[in-house]
């Protein structure tokens, strides 16, 4: 089985959705983020048209490297390669993660989107996927094509039972997120949270301090 690829070790994994942005353009949030300590960006922006997204993720690429945090696009494979990103991220009804892996080569993180026990375990047994995203664990309306939530009780199952990185997601908010980390999250991803924040620095840190806090930090 091949060895995984190194899943950046952090406590806040942020996704981009300018529809939330209060107007600013997603090379300003990314910026932000950046700024605020973010080290790894996933870019999603599914109703771009494919030149818009191509640009923006070169700007991003060269902002995430003079970081040195991780860059991920979602969903698209074709993208990723052109940009040469860190990364992509794919979920249950898009290419099956070994495809995505012929496509992509050994270099390139995959992470793959469960919403089940089973979904975790098949995952893990491929040995094709880095890590995977846990979720929803709470109700959201950031994606047209929302899971229903699957609740903390996923979460407690993939933190007892396996050893692969994961990110929690789904509805998570400053006002639950103790709540996700006392279930066994290491790294949470909030979306509108922080995209939608008037001050991102300002947000990302009341968040850390609460994971922190929780951690007993």
């Amino acid at each position: 089985m091949r060895q995984p690829l190194y899943f950046p070790d952090s406590d806040i994994y942020c996704i981009t959705a300018s529809k939330f942005s209060l107007g600013r353009s997603n090379l300003v949030i990314v910026r932000q983020m950046l700024e605020a300590g973010i080290k790894i960006i996933q870019y999603r922006e599914k109703d771009f048209p494919m030149r818009q997204k191509y640009q923006e993720c070169l700007a991003i690429r060269d902002l995430t490297a003079r970081y040195n945090a991780c860059f991920i696009i979602n969903d698209d494979v074709h993208l990723a390669l052109a940009v040469e990103s860190d990364g992509v991220h794919v979920g249950q009804d898009d290419l099956p993660v070994e495809k995505v892996r012929e496509l992509v080569g050994d270099k390139m993180l995959i992470g793959l989107s469960t919403h089940a026990p089973e979904q975790a375990d098949e995952a893990v047994k491929s040995g094709v996927a880095d890590y995977i995203g846990v979720g929803p664990l709470y109700k959201t309306f950031t994606k047209k094509d929302v899971q229903p939530p699957v609740g903390l009780g996923y979460l407690d199952y993939v933190a007892s039972h396996h050893r692969i990185p994961f990110v929690a997601i789904g509805g998570i908010k400053e006002n639950n997120v103790a709540a996700v980390i006392r279930h066994g999250a290491i790294c949470v991803c909030l979306v509108t949270e922080i995209v939608g924040a008037p001050d991102i620095p300002a947000r990302i840190q009341a968040i850390r301090k609460q994971i922190r806090s929780t951690r007993g930090l």
